[in-house]
């Protein structure tokens, strides 16, 4: 749901009654996953997507009946084997939806308006709903602030609210959306929930290091890909807007100054990409001194094959240890055969989204390798103790 949040916001400044249909739940080859969500008003437009095509009609007539009735309910889809044009996944994947109706003055409206105000403005939240359980509980929701307390609840069971509300906590301190399974504790509610948990973080960082052409291009692919993008280059000349028009920020600074300064202020993190496309050892190798000693995601070096032989030795002199060197993608990017400065900015994302998503980046045709593998379920086997 907070994939849409800020077409969703606007509709609840607008008083529109809708409902949301939320995946909490796949199995096999689902083109979506848990948090995805597609809403419809009460004139019958719609937004979002669950499936990437494959239910959403389906969805949408579910969507409208949960405005009409007020019911909360769960649905499963899957591929119908019987009839191939019949309401399912013909990939052959299964989800569970979720289908809640959000009208002006229902109990879920507070704590989703909430939420969905939380991020659209690009503030850390999470919220939690009850996606399976007893009739009463479902689509009851928990908001958690970035700074601290949450609000909503589950109806009269306060420990259960402090439960899912730090396990909430824990998920928004990882940017994770997942499933939470609690253990049956007849001081809750008597039977074993699912809590779908979604998390909305402020976009993660990808730094650029190199006004180049080539980094003009790999920072208009970055703001496709969602990430708040920085390009960084100690020469005045060439850091412009004018010619980094997309970027969110133009730093002049030696890079490893910069770095070192985000490093010092705690804004350089788990999710945070690096790539250095100076190509100059004077700029590259302080720079990737440091870098391979930060908890990133990812840190990649443009240049030949002989420019990285010859940077490496240089950086084995600093003291940079073989265990450090192996993080370093280098040459940068996948080999797509790329020459344009727009390819080689694709083959760079693309072994960005592999090693965010733990792809392999081999070819899908003739591989026997998961499409769309499953690393959304987070299972808690008794409350508090991760199973």
């Amino acid at each position: 749901m907070l994939d849409i949040a800020e077409e969703l916001n606007r509709w609840v400044e607008q008083g529109r009654d809708f409902a949301v249909a939320t995946v909490v739940a796949v199995g096999g080859s689902a083109p979506r996953q848990p948090g995805a969500a597609l809403a419809v008003d009460s004139e019958g437009t719609a937004i979002g997507s669950v499936s990437g095509g494959c239910v959403e009609g389906a969805v949408y007539e579910l969507c409208r009946q949960a405005l009409e009735d007020g019911e909360t309910v769960r649905e499963r889809f899957g591929y119908s084997d019987d009839d191939a044009f019949a309401v399912g996944l013909t990939c052959g994947g299964i989800i569970d939806i979720l289908i809640t109706p959000v009208p002006v003055g229902s109990p879920a409206r507070e704590v989703l308006a909430a939420a969905l105000a939380a991020a659209s403005r690009g503030e850390a939240a999470a919220v939690a709903r009850i996606a399976e359980g007893p009739a009463e509980l479902l689509g009851r929701a928990v908001l958690v602030r970035g700074e601290g307390g949450f609000e909503g609840g589950f109806g009269g069971h306060p420990e259960l609210d402090r439960t899912i509300a730090e396990e909430a906590r824990a998920m928004l301190d990882a940017g994770r959306t997942g499933v939470l399974e609690i253990g049956a504790d007849g001081r809750l509610c008597g039977e074993p929930l699912k809590v779908l948990v979604e998390s909305s973080v402020p976009p993660p960082r990808m730094i650029v290091f190199g006004a180049i052409d080539f980094a003009s291009a790999l920072v208009r692919i970055g703001k496709f890909l969602g990430y708040h993008v920085t390009l960084c280059d100690a020469r005045p000349v060439f850091a412009t807007k004018n010619r980094f028009p997309e970027a969110d920020e133009i730093v002049v600074e030696w890079p490893h100054r910069y770095l070192e300064a985000q490093s010092s202020a705690g804004v350089v993190d788990g999710r945070t990409v690096l790539c250095v496309l100076t190509h100059d050892a004077k700029f590259d190798v302080p720079l990737l001194e440091l870098a391979l000693k930060l908890p990133v995601a990812y840190v990649g070096a443009m240049g030949s094959r002989r420019t990285h032989e010859d940077r490496n030795k240089r950086l084995r002199d600093v003291g940079v240890t073989e265990l450090e060197l192996a993080r370093l993608r280098s040459p940068i990017g996948l080999d797509l055969g790329a020459r344009s400065p727009e390819e080689t900015a694709l083959s760079i994302a693309a072994e960005i989204v592999a090693n965010r998503r733990g792809g392999s980046g081999a070819a899908l045709t003739g591989a026997h390798i998961p499409i769309h593998p499953d690393t959304s379920k987070t299972v808690i086997g008794r409350i508090g103790s991760v199973a």
